[in-house]
């Protein structure tokens, strides 16, 4: 069996790593190859092109490799006529796998969407792409579920993998006995996992630490690093003028970071999902262009960034999204860590609601009833295949 994948984002590289493995464990002569990421090769996938080094955002950032994007289309259509694939996953990155979903499904070949783009949330228009190119969405949430199946789409809720990663992680010992062997608060510190979402955050998280400390003298800052890369990064933007903060810079060790954590400050995106199983409150921050927020305030349909906030319908966790009036927001930012901080009873009532949102959608086994259902439905198109 030959799988292709098309997976753009650095949290989709894992999920899809995830999938493969678990495909493998029933298929033993499965061929994963496809666009992707280091977790995937390391799990056997056949990377033709390593796209999750693409993981970008907004229009500024996506027209520089408008190009390069269009030629990986043309690759993918040509190995599709090649090297044809008994399906095609794609993983989020709608911007980019739309195209590769019409490719595929010109040549008759079915396109499963597994943690499809939260449509429902920005962009409900965009429905009919997936009903003309899309055989089935294997959704990652009930609601989400409900909401394709209203609108005519083949959907399958099959549940979160992020949920499974939480509870298949062995957390590092060594580095959770680090960060608990001093009596000095927590706030964890999440950058982003993009290399534009650090240089444009960042810098603000500095001057919100800044703050905080002056307020909160006992409190450390734990800086979750997604790579090597953000670690260098991050270092070099504390310089020598916040080298005076309690500062901590971990790489790879986002989960123990989280898990001794009081609360966090975030910069938007699915490790919102690991915050809210691991019941930590954050504060939650996105700096983007004056372009992108008057895009944003055309077209996005939703009220909240996180998606524990979209699922709750309320925020939950504080959301600041900004492009202009940095002080301010900052400002805003620090006002609710501080609350929470100096009122250990406003924390624990927001550490109590997160637990009822995460009793009622946060479940296991959602990577293996993903990989059930693709075999499922490859084994329906079986008959047909062999009568055509």
């Amino acid at each position: 069996m030959r799988v292709f994948f098309s997976v753009g984002e650095p949290s989709g590289d894992h999920h899809a790593a995830q999938l493969i493995t678990q495909l493998r464990q029933r298929c033993p002569k499965l061929h994963a190859e496809g666009f992707g990421g280091p977790h995937m090769r390391e799990v056997g996938c056949e990377t033709l092109y390593p796209l999750t080094e693409l993981a970008v955002m907004g229009v500024s950032q996506v027209l520089p490799h408008l190009k390069q994007f269009y030629d990986l289309v043309g690759q993918a259509r040509e190995h599709f006529r090649t090297h044809r694939p008994d399906c095609v996953v794609l993983v989020d990155f709608p911007g980019f796998n739309w195209w590769i979903a019409r490719a595929a499904h010109r040549e008759g070949i079915p396109v499963y969407y597994y943690c499809a783009p939260q449509l429902w949330a920005w962009a409900p228009w965009r429905i009919r792409r997936v009903r003309k190119h899309v055989d089935c969405v294997l959704s990652v949430l009930p609601f989400e579920a409900e909401w394709y199946r209203s609108r005519g789409v083949k959907v399958e809720y099959v549940g979160h993998p992020f949920f499974d990663e939480v509870a298949e992680h062995e957390l590092d010992a060594p580095t959770l006995a680090q960060l608990r062997s001093s009596s000095q608060r927590q706030v964890a510190i999440l950058p982003g996992s993009r290399r534009q979402e650090v240089n444009a955050n960042f810098p603000h998280m500095l001057q919100a630490m800044r703050q905080l400390h002056a307020l909160h003298p006992e409190v450390r800052f734990p800086v979750a690093c997604y790579k090597q890369w953000h670690h260098d990064r991050c270092r070099e933007l504390i310089g020598a003028e916040f080298a005076q903060l309690p500062i901590d810079l971990y790489t790879g060790r986002t989960s123990e970071v989280l898990a001794a954590a009081d609360c966090s400050l975030m910069v938007s995106g699915s490790v919102s999902l690991e915050l809210l199983a691991r019941r930590v409150p954050a504060v939650v921050m996105y700096k983007g262009t004056v372009f992108t927020e008057l895009l944003v305030r055309m077209l996005i349909t939703c009220k909240y960034m996180s998606l524990p906030n979209l699922v709750a319908d309320r925020e939950l966790m504080p959301e600041f999204p900004f492009s202009r009036n940095f002080d301010q927001h900052i400002r805003g930012m620090v006002s609710h860590l501080d609350r929470w901080l100096s009122e250990p009873l406003e924390l624990a009532a927001v550490r109590t609601e997160l637990d009822r949102l995460a009793d009622a959608i946060v479940e296991t086994g959602g990577v293996a009833r993903a990989a059930e259902v693709i075999l499922e439905l490859l084994d329906h198109r079986a008959p047909a295949k062999r009568a055509a």
